[in-house]
Formats: structure tokens, sequence, C-alpha cells
């Protein structure tokens, strides 16, 4: 599958402490999830950040939705 949003989402151990970050810049996943999630509108998320774009709120929420839906499985050693 391709998810061209997710292309907006970058994981450098040098910014953020390898946290996903929008288009390595410094603002994680977790803050523009967080901050929708506390019932910020997307409006005002661009006004408190003007280097987002609306597609970043979106690729951002993506990339959490996909993240939610993946599992570790433990593997035993034999």
């Amino acid at each position: 599958m391709n998810f061209p949003e997710l292309e907006r989402i970058t994981i450098n151990p040098k910014v953020m402490g390898g946290k996903p970050c929008i288009r390595g810049i410094r603002i994680t996943v977790g803050t523009v999830t967080g901050l929708l999630a506390s019932g910020e509108t997307i409006d005002k998320i661009l006004e408190l950040y003007p280097s987002l774009e609306r597609a970043d709120i979106y690729a951002a929420l993506a990339y959490a939705t996909w993240r939610a839906e993946e599992y570790d499985v433990p593997l035993q050693a034999s």
C-alpha cells in the first residue's frame, strides 16, 4: 500500500529525540494529535504553528491511526 500523506512524517534521531515529526520540523505528531484530542480546531492549530499546513495535520492523524492499528507480537526463543 502507498500512503503519500505519510511522506510528510519524518523520523530522525537528531530531531526531537527521534519522535515522529512533521516534515522534519520540530513539531511532533504527538503535539498535533494531542491538540486535536484536547479540542483545538485545525484552524487554531494552524494559527498556533504557522509553519504547519492543513495537509500536515491530516498526515499526523493518518500516521497516528496507522500506528494505533499495529501491535507487537512477542517472540519466544526456542
